[in-house]
């Protein structure tokens, strides 16, 4: 079975080491429904006198009274036999959702996708007022009445308008379709009769798709021809289609805002290029369908590892969104017929229209109203956020600790060391290959004794052999996927014959989390080698089969409740990440955070879960994507995310591996990882002066840490990403919509640039206003501008250009350590950044940093204060006050701050933490004096000095010693100028 395997794996992954191929995936051309789904959007768009054939049964409007839902009966003038059922309510946040599903159809539409993306059911405004006429029904509401909602009759169109400008438009242009279930032979029946007609006779006004449409509107509206509607082959694989057509068209246009965002996965720019019209930037749509794509292209709307269909569209006025909870295989076009508006159409195969249209109408509502439905990003375990060593693989026992070792004789930081698939014998995963790791728990109580810990891979496939517990008992309990068939399904992965857990089943979870005990209880089964610091990578859970059509698994494979493969696809994923997440969080008492990292995922993962952009390459090009898909996932909500540093194929040069820790460093999940077949590229490999300068960048990570936890403990509560573009945090400044190669870490106001070309010795940064901002290294300064304002800083191979906005306050912790816990205890530096105007403000939060002890109040949230005071501003003053108690109507992470206690047991522990060091920039003078409870302490200055620009310089610096202020306590530094 091995030789069998490993020939298998030659033929099938080694190629992909050289090229994408291509041709393993389809384009819309070459999927059926894309096919018909743009077809009609082809034959709408050349006949202007195209309307949608949807329209709303007036006598079947309805209001609910208890859910203040409006509901309607939906009839089409081309099926008019068929029904379809409309349902628009409109929730307590101004969100709408608007349904629509066939009613007594010959089969039942695949409903579920949003009960698996949203984190519970949404809660219904019971204050909306319904006004019902007869071309329509219409809702006003908002604070301040300014959001209406309006569903047109005849065609069916729904609006949301906000202040009389439309905001979001449904069906306007009349591409709405939803394929209703019919038989194959009432099809061929009825299209015996739909020969074309005749061209016109001369003279006749109408040109012969008109012609078509008035005199056979049902060949104009799908096609004349059997367009894969009951069968379709793609390579050598056939998808029987067993219900026949089933897809779903839907535009969705904004027609007033001109950059979109969002759908990720998809390498491209953070702004989405156009792909119809006359200057697409691509020819194809982007696609969400999870795939295993080996080397994917670094420009391409091709489909990727994950899909969220969340969209934000941005304007200067406001920013909208819509998510559209569906979880088949979906192709989105985008369009601009105007710079300022976008017109985008959504084609998914199965499932029903389940829309929801966020208002805003600021970036921030948005996330707010995302975050509401989905969930927000789980603030993970602070270790965590620290740099993560891997590749494929450590081959050892011994390799593991060699590794550590050096490390640790390099004085490089690291928290966690990850296993591939080959610790695993024969790729049975939870069983140890004792060949070459003979002493698993020994080898991770070494890594453990330095408070660090270990992922070790678990993949969704199980080997189909009886010597393997895990799939013997997952056959025996009738958990694993059928074919169509309904005999259980065979693929081919790292295993060779494999079969899949099916997690749609209930009756799988238990059973999963039960496998991941470190303690064997009675005669079942457990992973009894290994402990409590052991974390789970799941990988290849699209899923990624080899032998499979586009490298996954047959559409017409069936999960649990008869659903057919095609319709939970992109789902599929999530929930083994989901239950494995499960499973690691209670394999202990009391539950400490999980963490596991996916490949594949969809709305509602980041509740759980971290993810990585998948089997990049080596290349300048995919550096530089890399950082706008991380961007694109923070808009999509999940922000804990990262790419491979240094790519996953091929060898980068020291330069490149170099500036790519830079990247990593700024990045939300920062881990090295590279393909079994590269050279060894740990950074204790490099030569000097790389070496030193990759050590340099791990210590920067580390020493900002806090603003990295801070910034999750946001994101956790609010919904804002963790890294934010230009447009979220100055969303008026249209200079900034498309920039996706700088961007801020949360609400710290630090702005970086990471470098991603080679030979770079300066770069320019945007600057989106009239405010200084300061190298966050050496205090030269650079002042913006009203309109915007681009400024060269200097970028050689040590330099990461880094920006403090005037106006914030940094926290960091500056004492090198060998991982993230050691730092515990460690003081912290505060850097005061000053605003033109003399002031500054940042937050940090603590907690405990593994387990939910936060979940009693068991944390600290202080928040420091730079202002100036006294007559002609003579006085500086920095403040620290304890930010919970200012914010009683909040919450962190469910805990009420009306009952937090600031002397919580984890505050008094924290309380001999201190301040070791204020760094003030941009003193207008040198001080007299500074004070702290009254007394003097030490400091240094250093003035700074004006370039001629005027623009630029190097500002005074203040360092404060040892203030005597505890992290813990209220306290004030008086600073006489």
């Amino acid at each position: 079975m091995r030789d069998l395997t490993l020939l298998l794996l030659t033929l099938v992954a080694l190629p992909a080491v050289f090229a994408v191929k291509s041709h393993d995936f389809k384009t819309c051309s070459q999927a059926g429904f894309c096919r018909r789904g743009r077809a009609l959007a082809e034959r709408a768009k050349e006949n202007p006198s195209w309307k949608s054939p949807y329209s709303v049964d007036p006598s079947s409007v309805a209001i609910d009274s208890t859910t203040a839902a409006f509901t309607a009966g939906v009839k089409s003038s081309i099926y008019p036999e068929v029904k379809f059922g409309l349902d628009v309510r409109v929730h307590r946040d101004g969100v709408v959702r608007v349904r629509m599903d066939e009613i007594d159809g010959l089969r039942k539409r695949y409903d579920e996708a949003a009960s698996w993306a949203l984190v519970a059911e949404p809660e219904v405004s019971q204050d909306i007022q319904w006004t019902v006429a007869k071309d329509a029904v219409r809702a006003v509401y908002g604070d301040n009445k300014d959001i209406e909602v309006v569903v047109a009759y005849e065609p069916l169109r729904v609006t949301l308008l906000r202040n009389g400008k439309e905001q979001i438009v449904l069906n306007g242009e009349g591409l709405l379709h939803m394929e209703h279930f019919r038989t194959k032979e009432a099809v061929e029946q009825e299209k015996s009769g739909w020969a074309l007609p005749e061209a016109p006779e001369e003279g006749l006004d109408l040109d012969d798709a008109q012609v078509v449409m008035q005199m056979n509107p049902r060949s104009w509206f799908e096609g004349a021809g059997d367009d894969a509607l009951w069968e379709e082959t793609f390579g050598s694989w056939t998808d029987s289609k067993p219900k026949g057509p089933e897809s779903l068209s839907i535009d969705v246009n904004f027609p007033n805002h001109g950059h979109v965002y969002g759908i990720p996965q998809h390498a491209t720019r953070l702004s989405l290029p156009t792909t119809s019209g006359e200057d697409a930037y691509y020819s194809d749509p982007y696609r969400l369908y999870n795939a295993d794509v080996f080397e994917y292209l670094a420009d391409s709307t091709m489909s990727l590892y994950g899909s969220i269909p969340v969209m934000h569209a941005h304007s200067a006025d406001s920013t909208v969104a819509i998510f559209h909870a569906v979880g088949s295989e979906t192709w989105i076009d985008v369009a601009h017929p105007k710079p300022s508006s976008t017109h985008t159409h959504w084609i998914s195969e199965s499932g029903i229209m389940d829309i929801f249209l966020m208002p805003g109408p600021t970036p921030a509502d948005v996330f707010a109203q995302y975050a509401r439905l989905t969930g927000t990003s789980a603030l993970p375990a602070q270790w965590a956020l620290g740099y993560h060593q891997c590749r494929w693989n450590y081959i050892s026992s011994d390799d593991v600790r060699d590794v550590q070792t050096r490390f640790d004789e390099e004085d490089m930081p690291v928290d966690v060391f990850w296993l591939d698939i080959e610790y695993a014998e024969d790729h049975k995963y939870f069983i140890w290959d004792k060949k070459s790791f003979s002493d698993p728990v020994d080898m991770m109580h070494d890594v453990e004794e330095i408070q660090r810990k270990m992922v070790v891979i678990v993949d969704p496939h199980l080997k189909r052999t009886d010597s393997y517990p895990i799939y013997q008992q997952a056959k025996e309990l009738d958990l694993l996927i059928k074919k169509k068939d309904g005999q259980e399904y065979e693929g081919w992965c790292w295993p060779g014959s494999s079969a899949w857990v099916d997690f749609f089943n209930p009756a799988s979870w238990d059973w999963w989390k039960s496998l991941f005990k470190t303690v064997s209880d009675g005669d079942k089964w457990a992973w009894t080698e290994s402990t409590e610091n052991t974390y789970i990578w799941n990988d290849m859970n699209e899923p990624s089969i080899f032998n499979g059509p586009e490298i996954s698994m047959p559409r017409d494979n069936i999960h649990y409740g008869g659903w057919e493969h095609r319709d939970v696809h992109n789902i599929n994923g999530m929930l083994f990440h989901n239950m494995t997440t499960l499973a690691v969080m209670h394999r202990t008492d009391p539950p400490k955070r999980p963490f596991v990292l996916t490949r594949s995922f969809y709305a509602g993962s980041q509740r759980l879960s971290a993810m990585w952009t998948g089997d990049n390459l080596g290349t300048w090009e995919h550096m530089a994507v890399g950082v706008s898909m991380v961007l694109s996932l923070n808009v999509g909500g999940f922000s804990f995310s990262g790419s491979d540093v240094g790519g996953f194929f091929g060898n980068p040069e020291p330069e490149m591996l170099v500036r790519w820790y830079g990247v990593g460093a700024f990045s939300p999940f920062f881990r090295a990882h590279a393909h079994i077949d590269t050279k060894r590229r740990e950074p204790y490999l490099l030569d000097e002066p790389y070496k030193s300068i990759v050590r340099d960048i791990l210590r920067l990570r580390y020493s900002l840490l806090p603003v990295w936890y801070t910034a999750f403990r946001e994101a956790s509560v609010t919904g804002l990403p963790v890294v934010r573009p230009h447009y979220v945090v100055f969303p008026q400044d249209e200079g900034g919509f498309a920039l996706d190669d700088q961007y801020f870490v949360g609400g710290s106001g630090l702005l970086v640039k990471p470098i991603t070309s080679k030979d770079v010795t300066e770069t320019t940064v945007y600057l989106p206003e009239n405010e200084v901002y300061y190298d966050y290294f050496t205090g030269q300064t650079y002042r913006g501008a009203a309109k915007g304002k681009n400024v060269t800083v200097p970028a050689e191979l040590h330099q990461i250009p880094l920006l403090i906005r005037g106006g914030s306050i940094i926290p960091t912790r500056e004492r090198p350590r060998r991982s993230s816990p050691l730092m515990k205890y460690d003081p912290f530096t505060l850097r005061v950044a000053l605003s033109t105007g003399g002031t500054a403000r940042g937050e940090l939060y603590l907690d405990e940093g593994e387990t939910y002890a936060h979940r009693e109040g068991q944390f600290i949230w202080r928040e420091f204060e730079a202002t100036t005071e006294g007559k002609k501003g003579k006085e500086i003053r920095v403040r620290s006050r304890n930010l919970a108690a200012q914010k009683p109507g909040e919450a962190v992470d469910g805990v009420a701050l009306a009952a937090y206690d600031d002397k919580n047991d984890f505050a008094r522990a924290m309380e001999r933490v201190r301040v070791e060091r204020i760094v003030l920039l941009g003193l207008a003078a040198k001080p007299k004096s500074v004070k702290a409870a009254g007394k003097d302490v030490d400091w240094e200055f250093k003035a700074g000095a004006a370039a001629a620009s005027k623009a630029e310089g190097s500002a005074s610096v203040l360092v404060v010693k040892d203030p005597h202020a505890s992290i813990t306590s209220d306290w004030d530094i008086i600073i006489q100028l």
